[in-house]
């Protein structure tokens, strides 16, 4: 597999990851970290919130060549430096090593969370640093551009772990300050977070021919340079066999034909409706995350990607710093967004309709 410089760590990274969250049992994370070491992928990366996943890896990693592989971990925002030692510690317990490679603030999400790593954060993670457990810091991030450009410019971070996709490209200034911070960029779960492109809709699939539409988005992702790895997450070996080739060569033109006709697909399915992502029409009194409802109705309407709208659109008031903001139905027609919107949609009725389409069955109580 080819391999990627991580930023000003000048660490060379498989540009595929493991991302381990989705494993299940020591048995299925040592099959499938071997499996991936046989692939080429060297670097793994965990999180002591994926539950009982960093004590599984523990066992898997007992038996290879540390020394060849880039191992990350991540721990949650805190103003404590001493709180960040003893996660730190607690990972390397579960894992069975004495340091890491990387370790990442996990879910750097709100301008509290910023706050709360230049309060006292940094300080623990830079003691860690200085001691030999840790040999690298980054961080990952949920937030809105502005929050994420904050992160950057604290140049305290060699990575950076971002949900950046062809069918979300909202960050895209991040990637290129980011570049230019010289940081690693890690894209996060661009199978599933990036359109659950492993179960793609049939139209989807007719317009990104002759490719299948996750080779053609990893691919699209990989032909950047600036982008270092993507987010892998196999839950068993078999998952990990049907995986695309990653591969980093500039696209090719029936590559850039597919992507062009996706476009056009697009504007011709929205037409004056379409959602250009400008942001400019937030803040919403009512906190809807107005252009993230939008883009989930974009995606409906241009590529039939409802099932994965509905997955994402039920994660609006469920699931906090991590998916912001209230659902379409929320709007009260006050017009607050109407004047800022450069393409003068009809943002309440588009609202509604996003809801129609999104918000899925409705679930019978129990007593019904």
């Amino acid at each position: 597999m080819d391999q990627r410089r991580l930023g000003r760590t000048n660490r060379l990274i498989s540009v595929g990851s493991l991302g381990t969250m989705r494993l299940a049992s020591p048995e299925i994370a040592r099959a499938v970290v071997s499996a991936a070491i046989t692939r080429g992928l060297n670097h793994i990366e965990t999180a002591p919130a994926y539950g009982q996943v960093e004590q599984y890896l523990g066992k898997a990693l007992a038996d290879l060549a540390r020394s060849s592989l880039f191992i990350t971990t991540k721990i949650t925002p805190t103003a404590d430096a001493d709180t960040v030692e003893r996660q730190l510690e607690a990972s390397l317990l579960s894992l069975g090593l004495d340091y890491v490679d990387g370790l990442a603030v996990h879910g750097l999400n709100t301008p509290e969370h910023l706050k709360q790593v230049q309060q006292g954060m940094l300080t623990g993670m830079e003691r860690l640093v200085n001691d030999g457990r840790v040999r690298h810091l980054g961080c990952s991030s949920h937030g809105n551009l502005e929050l994420v450009a904050g992160a950057i410019a604290t140049d305290a971070f060699d990575f950076i772990n971002l949900h950046y996709y062809y069918f979300d490209q909202r960050l895209a200034p991040a990637i290129a300050l980011a570049h230019a911070h010289d940081m690693g960029i890690f894209i996060i779960s661009p199978a599933d977070k990036g359109g659950r492109l492993h179960q793609p809709s049939e139209r989807l699939r007719a317009l990104c021919q002759p490719f299948e539409p996750l080779q053609l988005t990893y691919r699209w992702l990989l032909s950047d340079p600036r982008i270092t790895t993507l987010s892998l997450g196999p839950a068993n070996v078999e998952e990990l066999a049907t995986l695309p080739p990653l591969t980093t060569e500039p696209l090719s033109p029936a590559e850039v034909a597919a992507l062009d006709q996706l476009a056009q697909a697009r504007g011709e399915a929205l037409g004056a409706d379409q959602c250009s992502q400008c942001h400019q029409c937030l803040p919403c009194p009512e906190a809807i995350n107005i252009p993230a409802v939008l883009r989930l109705r974009n995606l409906a309407v241009a590529y039939d990607m409802t099932a994965y709208g509905q997955y994402r659109y039920r994660m609006f008031e469920n699931a906090g710093h991590w998916f912001p903001g209230r659902q379409g139905h929320r709007c009260t027609d006050c017009g607050d967004c109407l004047p800022r919107c450069p393409e003068n949609l009809s943002i309440p009725t588009l609202l509604r309709d996003s809801h129609a389409r999104l918000k899925g069955p409705g679930r019978r109580r129990l007593w019904e």
